[in-house]
């Protein structure tokens, strides 16, 4: 095989379809638009949700809710999940993210009390909750919020 003898694989291109190229091209004349109408005209068609004049559907239904934008999502860590880690060992965020555990950190790390930790740890993060905080303390670890 030579350079000028390679040819894409047969029906991986196809020629794009040149309109208003005469009648025997397919797409001539009104260059398959059809007769007159608002989708015949340039820049011709509807908005999105557009329902013919009729009231758009978002429209009729109540407006709910809102959405807060100071809302700090936390990456969620479940106590059972720190018994990987070998007793002593100091679990950060970045060990977290490092070992799989969390994908990312988002607005933090917070710790939940699901499940129960067999070993001492050194536990940092952003967020305890209560619960969380007490099991780790109750098997010799300490918290340390960041």
């Amino acid at each position: 095989m030579k350079l000028h003898e390679l040819k894409p694989a047969e029906g991986s291109r196809k020629t794009r379809n040149r309109v208003g190229r005469g009648s025997s091209s397919g797409n001539g004349k009104t260059s398959g638009r059809g007769q007159k109408g608002q989708k015949a005209r340039s820049g011709g068609g509807t908005r999105l949700g557009f329902e013919g004049g009729q009231t758009p559907l978002f429209q009729t239904l109540p407006k709910r809710g809102f959405t807060n934008y100071n809302r700090k999502e936390f990456a969620i860590v479940n106590l059972d999940t720190l018994n990987r880690f070998e007793e002593g060992t100091e679990v950060t965020p970045e060990l977290l993210v490092e070992t799989g555990v969390i994908k990312n950190e988002k607005s933090g790390v917070k710790v939940l009390a699901k499940g129960n930790v067999d070993h001492k740890l050194t536990v940092k993060a952003h967020k305890f909750s209560a619960s969380a905080k007490e099991a780790i303390e109750a098997a010799g670890g300490s918290v340390e919020v960041i």
